[in-house]
């Protein structure tokens, strides 16, 4: 079987939707190798993150040609059947919310991921030409699709309330965690990341983009309300809601136990999961959670959100609190740090079920769905 993929954000995007993208694809290659893999992308990179697909005999990657070159955006979205039909490609998976215009009567099946509806649940925190933009695609692309893969029962739980998407034509299929995460780190190795991002011996740690969606300023009001008085690390970029952050660390007086990291790289993700005592994601909504996943298999303990999908990606191990009730928050973080059983208990039992998000696993169901078309 021929499978083509969207790959732009395979080769492209260095996190999120491109980390999804390539632990998918490798997935696929060492699980399924009997299937021929075909990686449609406007550029293409092999680097650190991409080489794996030197291993195999059985991917190839496509790249607009002739006047196609000058026209990628264009290509990608509505010239693309000719080239899935010229590379007899049987489906084509959209990897991330959207597929290309689809011929009338095409032999060619076509499925897309959606990731979340977050621009729908909370369009205040999108420009409204963006919203309208994914909007458009995402509506296109549920529509047109012979079977959608949502990352998690929430995922689809929106698609049938706000896109009214029936039911039969969604499946779940949980992502995978990269298996960078997977390997526990040499403590030299540990080390030499402390000393670099110069991180305290012990600290709280989180994850994420600095948006209001993440609310870390609730986190923030928790640290400072915890009586273990340890740092708190937070890792991701920023917006304007780092504003709203500041004036609760300046309230709580909190200016030399919060540290922002910025331009993290990838490989030292694991690393400092792995030396943080804590991981605390109190976001109000998330699609999956995938920070959860990574410090479960990190062997972290985790305290995170209740009222979205986050109890699907950390299981009953991990410790769920209102994310805006702050001294809840408060009390679990200095419960959890204070008592070695429960970390220990919460550190074997998270990494066990983190087992249940593998490649093979992922790749698996994947292929099943594939051939069913």
């Amino acid at each position: 079987m021929n499978i083509g993929f969207d790959a732009k954000r395979f080769f492209n995007n260095q996190t999120g939707l491109g980390n999804y993208s390539r632990d998918l694809v490798r997935g696929l290659l060492e699980n399924c190798p009997e299937n021929h893999y075909h990686l449609f992308t406007p550029s293409s990179q092999i680097d650190l993150q991409t080489k794996f697909l030197k291993n195999h005999e059985n991917v190839e990657i496509h790249e607009p040609s002739g006047v196609n070159k000058s026209f990628k955006s264009y290509w990608r979205s509505i010239g693309l059947e000719k080239d899935l039909k010229k590379n007899n490609i049987d489906i084509f998976h959209g990897l991330s919310h959207e597929m290309p215009k689809k011929k009338k009567n095409s032999s060619i099946k076509y499925i897309v991921t959606v990731h979340d509806l977050i621009f729908l649940k909370f369009p205040e925190n999108y420009k409204a030409i963006d919203r309208k933009i994914y909007e458009k695609k995402v509506k296109y692309a549920v529509e047109h699709a012979d079977k959608i893969i949502a990352i998690s029962q929430q995922t689809k739980n929106d698609l049938i309330e706000l896109l009214n998407v029936p039911e039969e034509k969604i499946e779940v299929v949980y992502q995978a965690c990269s298996a960078s995460f997977n390997h526990h780190t040499h403590y030299q190795y540990i080390e030499s990341v402390r000393k670099k991002y110069n991180l305290p011996e012990n600290f709280i740690l989180n994850v994420g983009t600095v948006e209001k969606r993440k609310n870390v300023a609730s986190l923030v009001e928790a640290v400072g309300k915890s009586s273990s008085q340890l740092p708190l690390v937070i890792v991701g970029s920023h917006t304007s809601y780092l504003k709203e952050v500041e004036e609760k660390i300046e309230k709580y007086e909190l200016d030399y136990q919060v540290a922002f990291l910025q331009n993290v790289s990838f490989l030292d993700l694991p690393a400092i999961y792995q030396m943080s005592n804590l991981f605390v994601y109190p976001s109000v909504y998330e699609g999956f959670g995938i920070p959860v996943l990574e410090a479960l298999y990190s062997k972290t303990p985790v305290i995170a959100a209740t009222g979205s999908c986050l109890e699907e990606a950390g299981g009953p191990s991990t410790i769920y609190v209102d994310p805006f009730d702050t001294d809840q928050m408060a009390f679990e973080i200095d419960r959890i740090i204070t008592s070695v059983d429960d970390q220990l208990k919460m550190k074997e039992q998270g990494y066990l079920y983190a087992q249940n998000f593998t490649n093979k696993k992922q790749a698996e169901k994947l292929n099943q769905i594939y051939h069913q078309l």
